[in-house]
């Protein structure tokens, strides 16, 4: 289940979506996001899964690659689809007892689970096509214009980035852990929720001491190589935005408009 998550990890290539600027994938990204939470139709989750697919298909990304990184939050999207279900009032279309289902509840059940879905398949192409130091100049780009007020821009984006960036190191250190308690006949699958919670402690124990000691090698890492944050930092490659950029702003643009047009007309 663990290695299923993709948020984070980067899977190097020379496609469409590989080449765009990191400033323009973080601002579509926030774009497609805000679209989802306002599609309000089928016909508009119908414009979205047509838009997501052929993101997909522009980054040569595996499919099944991108789709596996659902898998972790299905026990959450089914929780989610559940309580939706048997707690929204409206038109009773079946009952039993004190459990009831609405035709309103069946469709926010339908749109909740799509809007879970197309936000983890979205957010993940974005670290998928975006290099971890290309998504820190993007980050630090987009809020340079805050330093006025105060704002460390180059700080905060080093530290959203490195955070990102260790989420695959972290799941792999903990797969490892729980194969070697499991080795030594630690057992974190019978009994009862408290059970399992106990059993837990000897994979978070070693987990923290081992996130503690990476973050300090990192740390001590960085001061031998003399950094110094953003003050006065040059680039190997500055970001530039090119025609493919405009073609992707066009893209979304085009998207967001027909969603919205779907809200309107259907």
């Amino acid at each position: 289940m663990l290695k299923d998550i993709t948020l984070g990890q980067y899977f190097p290539g020379n496609s469409l979506i590989h080449r765009l600027d990191p400033r323009t994938k973080i601002l579509c990204i926030v774009i497609y996001i805000t679209v989802i939470f306002c599609i309000k139709n089928f016909w508009g989750y119908g414009i979205l899964a047509i838009f997501t697919a052929l993101c997909i298909f522009s980054s040569k990304i595996p499919f099944s690659y991108v789709i596996k990184g659902v898998k972790p939050i299905l026990v959450f999207v089914v929780f989610t689809a559940v309580f939706n279900l048997f707690l929204t009032n409206g038109r009773i279309i079946w009952s039993w007892g004190f459990l009831k289902i609405t035709a309103e509840g069946v469709r926010l059940a339908i749109f909740m689970v799509l809007r879970l879905f197309f936000l983890v398949m979205g957010t993940s192409l974005l670290t998928l096509t975006t290099s971890p130091i290309a998504l820190t100049d993007g980050i630090e780009r987009l809020l340079s214009p805050f330093k006025k007020i105060g704002v460390p821009a180059h700080e905060l984006a080093m530290m959203m980035t490195i955070a990102l960036r260790f989420v695959p190191t972290l799941l792999e250190e903990t797969e490892k852990i729980i194969k070697a308690q499991t080795a030594r006949g630690a057992d974190f699958e019978s009994g009862n929720i408290i059970n399992r919670a106990k059993a837990m402690i000897p994979i978070l124990i070693p987990l923290f001491v081992g996130a503690f000691r990476r973050a300090d090698d990192l740390a001590v890492a960085m001061e031998c190589r003399c950094y110094r944050g953003g003050e006065n930092r040059t680039r190997l490659k500055e970001l530039k935005m090119t025609k493919t950029d405009v073609l992707g702003w066009v893209y979304v643009l085009v998207f967001a408009m027909l969603v919205f047009a779907s809200n309107i007309l259907l």
